[in-house]
């Protein structure tokens, strides 16, 4: 019987391929755990989450963070995640030269239609095993936020659920929204 082998990427591997043209910016791929993934197609649900969720971020903390919306974060050499939404430590020019590192991630969120399972897996276990601090996913079928928190050994302790009219606080940061903020429908 044959045995299949994967190919594993670095994160240097995975620019180079960007760099030399085998992967473009229209492919919509993240290197995890040394597998480029291809992203799902944003739907409208899923990209409506995103902008109402960025502007009710800028609105509460605009000039004390830094919000980043679908771009990589540089997690290990070989993991290079582009969240839905990031929430990192404040700075115009901090990240002109490189990605910001799991030590200045403060929040990260991930909207989650067609993906659900894959972000409650994968994506929390990832996050989890690099200390992010907190971790949220905007979950749209059931129209509820999934908040995880102390993490340690590629998992949370602290795992919540909110749903309807609840209030949701990120404790790593001054941010609060309701429920319905997201999910009005």
């Amino acid at each position: 019987m044959v045995q299949v082998q994967r190919q594993l990427f670095t994160v240097a591997d995975y620019h180079k391929m960007g760099e030399v043209g085998i992967l473009s910016p229209d492919d919509r791929v993240e290197l995890i755990n040394g597998e480029i993934i291809r992203m799902s197609p944003v739907r409208s649900p899923h990209a409506n989450c995103v902008s109402v969720l960025e502007e009710l971020l800028f609105e509460q903390l605009i000039g004390k963070v830094t919000i980043r919306t679908q771009n990589p974060i540089a997690i290990s050499d070989s993991s290079e995640p582009e969240p839905d939404v990031a929430v990192v430590k404040y700075g115009r020019r901090r990240y002109s030269k490189k990605y910001p590192t799991s030590q200045d991630v403060l929040l990260i969120v991930e909207v989650s239609d067609s993906t659900l399972k894959y972000d409650r897996t994968t994506k929390l276990e990832l996050y989890a095993s690099v200390g992010i601090p907190e971790y949220w996913i905007m979950n749209i079928p059931d129209g509820q936020i999934e908040v995880f928190r102390k993490p340690g050994n590629g998992d949370y302790s602290e795992k919540l659920v909110f749903k309807n009219d609840e209030d949701v606080r990120a404790l790593s940061i001054n941010f609060k929204i309701n429920v319905e903020d997201i999910f009005f429908d």
